[in-house]
């Protein structure tokens, strides 16, 4: 088990080591997604004992984008039985882009909730859920799991999102086309997009992570936050989907349950040891930071984190 002393030696190193990778480029489908600085970089662990590490620009607020896919999954897991959510959304990987609609056409239903698709038919199922206050009470949970009174949206960036979305749109009218959402496109996308723009810091997201290694449970205290099913239940699609087409090559050389976010951030889960978070706007053509992947997996080598490392 490492200490905080060796965290702390291994964050520098990572940090200085990934702070030198200058490949790819902000994402400039959302426009103001494009308008960041793309040498901001921030690195955060939070153990779970709820002792936070952190690096560069740690405190930097940007939107957390797919990784909301995550806290919208644990929502609807929260609040629905399995079949129900079965009938909307399955749990295979799909090797292919995150807003693909080539396998959604011809299976008529999302693979994984971790895909557009998946994440949009899991924003109307919490609408059928709790109606009205879909968006308070989706909010609320999505505090409590970051360690913050209440979440801002940006609005800016969701309104770039709901200006340029035809790509959602056309998904989710294709969900409507095969029944596997009850409300309105505009409705259901208006939620989808407030979701992702929710403002973040890495620190939050390495609490976030460390919440989930704990199964549950707030970092350094016996409170229980979610449900120990909920989070094995969400780690297992982190697990073998957060990454998209890049899942297999991801768990084979770290080895953990992640999700990416093309604002730049990632979000990576140790269980039972520590929570990850990074931003770095730089993104490669999967969408996926560069210096988060390249993080991911020094921490995952130099910590000796890879879950089917035998450790």
């Amino acid at each position: 088990m490492s200490g905080p002393d060796e965290i702390e030696q291994v964050l520098t190193e990572v940090f200085d080591e990934a702070s030198r990778a200058t490949d790819g480029e902000p994402a400039s489908y959302i426009p103001e997604l494009s308008a960041v600085d793309p040498d901001l970089f921030g690195l955060s662990i939070c153990d779970a004992d709820g002792n936070m590490t952190r690096r560069g620009d740690a405190d930097h607020a940007f939107t957390i984008q797919s990784v909301s896919k995550v806290l919208s999954h644990l929502c609807v897991l929260a609040c629905l039985d399995d079949d129900t959510i079965a009938e909307r959304v399955g749990v295979e990987p799909t090797g292919e882009d995150y807003d693909s609609i080539i396998k959604l056409d011809h299976h008529k239903r999302p693979f994984n909730p971790m895909v557009n698709a998946g994440a949009i038919a899991v924003t109307d199922l919490l609408m059928s859920a709790h109606g009205e206050k879909a968006l308070e009470k989706t909010l609320a949970v999505y505090a409590r799991l970051l360690g913050r009174e209440n979440v801002e949206i940006d609005d800016a960036v969701f309104q770039s999102e709901q200006r340029t979305g035809e790509r959602n749109r056309a998904i989710a009218h294709l969900l409507k086309n095969f029944g596997l959402i009850d409300h309105p496109v505009e409705d259901v996308l208006a939620l989808y997009f407030k979701h992702c723009s929710v403002r973040v810091t890495t620190q939050d997201l390495a609490r976030l992570g460390a919440v989930l290694a704990r199964h549950g449970r707030a970092p350094g205290s016996d409170e229980v936050l979610l449900d120990t099913e909920c989070v094995r239940k969400a780690l297992s699609v982190m697990f073998s989907c957060g990454m998209y087409n890049y899942a297999g090559q991801w768990i084979y050389e770290v080895g953990l349950p992640a999700k990416s976010g093309v604002s730049g951030c990632v979000l990576i889960v140790a269980p039972g040891r520590m929570g990850v978070g990074v931003y770095s706007p730089r993104v490669d053509a999967r969408g996926s930071s560069v210096r988060g992947v390249l993080a991911g997996r020094l921490l995952s080598e130099r910590l000796n984190l890879h879950l089917l490392s035998g450790a």
